[in-house]
């Protein structure tokens, strides 16, 4: 911090016009990205899925809550984990609580292939409010590339293992109770889906970096001094928010 260029008042004010220039291109490109996010095909979901809920079992039909709109967080929790992934778990605190979805017809869950009484206990754990489904037994993470086999995870994984598995992935095996193939066998990911006349389609999916306006933390910390500070020590610092 202490190399920084220091500059007079005149010459930041000068700097940070130039810089809002560029913010709202920004703000006028998300406007538009959103549009085109809007303008994507539907695609019928054909498969029949169930999931238990805290109500029972229900269809993907029946998740939407007399809604139009759904919104899924694939959250990485499978059957081989005893806990969710810290991650995932950062990201569902600054959703969770989140109300105004419900006034502009849309549902927003959680899905996992855990157990739903995991799913319910960890839940609890949390403190989070947000419905939570659990796809145990069902294709729906694995139909939409969320969810692989430990034998595929392994096939998949296989160069990355023989070259030496990143501390990273050790640490969030460890952080979950599985190894790094139980763990690599599910992925974060975020889905869309319509009800129009008792159809289900689906519109949208992203993962990875596509992901980040969930964590309400990283556009905060953008604007902080040092930004994310993360240098090639990925996500190390997530911790759970009753662990740090």
């Amino acid at each position: 911090m202490a190399d920084h260029r220091l500059g007079t008042r005149e010459e930041w004010l000068a700097k940070r016009e130039e810089l809002l220039v560029r913010e709202k291109e920004h703000t006028r490109m998300g406007d538009e990205l959103a549009r085109l996010r809007r303008q994507l095909p539907w695609v019928p979901v054909e498969k029949e899925y169930r999931f238990a809920t805290d109500e029972g079992a229900k269809t993907l039909a029946e998740l939407f809550d007399g809604r139009s709109q759904l919104l899924v967080y694939h959250f990485m929790f499978g059957p081989s984990y005893n806990a969710g992934c810290p991650t995932c778990s950062s990201s569902a605190d600054a959703v969770n609580g989140v109300l105004p979805f419900q006034a502009r017809d849309v549902t927003m869950l959680y899905v996992s292939r855990a157990p739903l009484e995991q799913l319910q206990a960890y839940k609890s754990r949390m403190g989070w409010s947000f419905p939570w489904v659990s796809s145990e037994g069902s294709d729906f993470n694995f139909d939409f590339g969320m969810s692989r086999t430990e034998e595929q995870t392994r096939e998949a994984i296989k160069p990355m293992i023989e070259a030496g598995t990143p501390p990273i992935l050790d640490h969030m095996a460890n952080a979950t109770g599985t190894d790094v193939v139980g763990y690599l066998s599910e992925g974060p990911g975020f889905s869309a889906f319509v009800l129009d006349d008792g159809v289900v389609y689906h519109n949208y999916s992203t993962t990875a970096r596509g992901l980040e306006f969930l964590m309400g933390y990283y556009p905060i910390l953008d604007r902080a001094p040092k930004g994310r500070d993360e240098d090639d020590s990925a996500q190390m610092w997530i911790r759970r928010h009753d662990e740090y």
